[in-house]
């Protein structure tokens, strides 16, 4: 394989860490990283975030990982999009997900069912408006314009600096991973492990682009990874412990939860198991130490710069295009360090 972007993932805005998230930002745009992630789940939202973040840098991209589907109508995303797009110079990258049962249906009063169908039509829609055409649609979850009354299709009147603004998903489990490389130009991906690539992801999407007529060529594939430098492994290792166990254990409810079950398709059935059992007991600390070690290892990156080069490898190798770090720190300045050793590995690595 041969060259890999590097991105940043900002996470949550609002953690007491909103001027040190755009100090990060802009470090990110000096060392020329590729893109800059924000999140939203129900708090700070990802569109604000990411036009604070464009209108104080120059280069890097701003992506949102990702826009609620339940929280906007398709034309709402549209509109956010293109606003996105030309207030920042043609920069702007739209990543989606459906969110999950508590957050659609608890937050948003949204009904968290076939989330599927729904991201097909969503993204249907909002390719349609993207393309300044007039949109109408009749779908199961949109119909546009409402029948019978006043309304009528209607065009966006905002030019994006694009023709084509990159369209990605949030996808996990293999059905929609599937469905995200039939329909996006990328996927945004968490615990993502090279080693279990192939079963867990890439199959799956490459049977995406063969339905769209398409290959792997092209398509931004686009993990998440968490990064901690230093030379106590374990150490580093134990700083993802509640995070890890919060994803795989408390995420979702027992019938439902995409995490676990990717880290059973990894082969830690066991482990899952006994993880979710604890951490939905209310036995977090439990949880956190049930958490395999080689787990963590194997979805991170860990250690010192060497190591996290050879790591880096092993995602381009695996078929990553753009790495986007999530660096552990908790002042700026580590965070600041992480970003510049994530430059130095992926040089190392001949990525650059």
């Amino acid at each position: 394989m041969g060259r890999m972007k590097l991105g940043i993932n900002l996470g949550y805005w609002g953690a007491g860490m909103d001027a040190d998230n755009l100090a990060v930002a802009r470090e990110a745009d000096r060392l020329g990283y590729a893109v800059c992630w924000a999140a939203e789940a129900y708090g700070s939202d990802a569109a604000t975030v990411l036009s604070w973040v464009a209108a104080q840098t120059e280069r890097i991209d701003v992506g949102s990982a990702i826009f609620q589907i339940p929280a906007r109508t398709p034309t709402m995303t549209a509109m956010t999009a293109a606003t996105l797009d030309s207030l920042s110079g043609g920069r702007f990258r739209l990543g989606l997900g459906v969110s999950g049962p508590q957050v659609s249906e608890g937050w948003y009063g949204v009904k968290f069912d076939k989330p599927l169908a729904r991201t097909r039509e969503y993204v249907e829609i909002i390719r349609k408006a993207m393309s300044r055409e007039r949109v109408a649609h009749e779908g199961e979850h949109w119909t546009l314009p409402l029948p019978g009354g006043p309304g009528k299709p209607l065009k966006l009147t905002v030019h994006p600096v694009r023709e084509h603004i990159p369209l990605y998903i949030a996808a996990i489990g293999p059905k929609n991973l599937e469905q995200t490389g039939e329909i996006a130009d990328g996927a945004l991906l968490v615990f993502f492990a090279p080693e279990h690539a192939e079963e867990t992801t890439l199959g799956a999407l490459r049977a995406g682009r063969e339905k769209a007529g398409e290959t792997l060529e092209g398509f931004d594939i686009v993990p998440t990874v968490p990064m901690a430098v230093g030379d106590d492994i374990d150490a580093l290792a134990n700083l993802f412990r509640p995070y890890t166990a919060l994803y795989v254990g408390g995420m979702g409810s027992a019938k439902q939860n995409f995490y676990n079950k990717l880290a059973q398709r990894m082969g830690y059935e066991k482990e899952a198991a006994e993880i979710q059992e604890k951490y939905l007991s209310g036995d977090k600390k439990g949880a956190a130490a049930a958490v395999p070690r080689q787990l963590i290892d194997s979805t991170a990156l860990l250690g010192p710069v060497e190591r996290i080069a050879d790591r880096m490898q092993a995602y381009a190798d695996a078929g990553a295009t753009t790495l986007s770090l999530a660096p552990a720190g908790f002042t700026l300045d580590e965070r600041i360090a992480a970003l510049r050793t994530g430059v130095e590995a992926l040089e190392r690595a001949g990525l650059a």
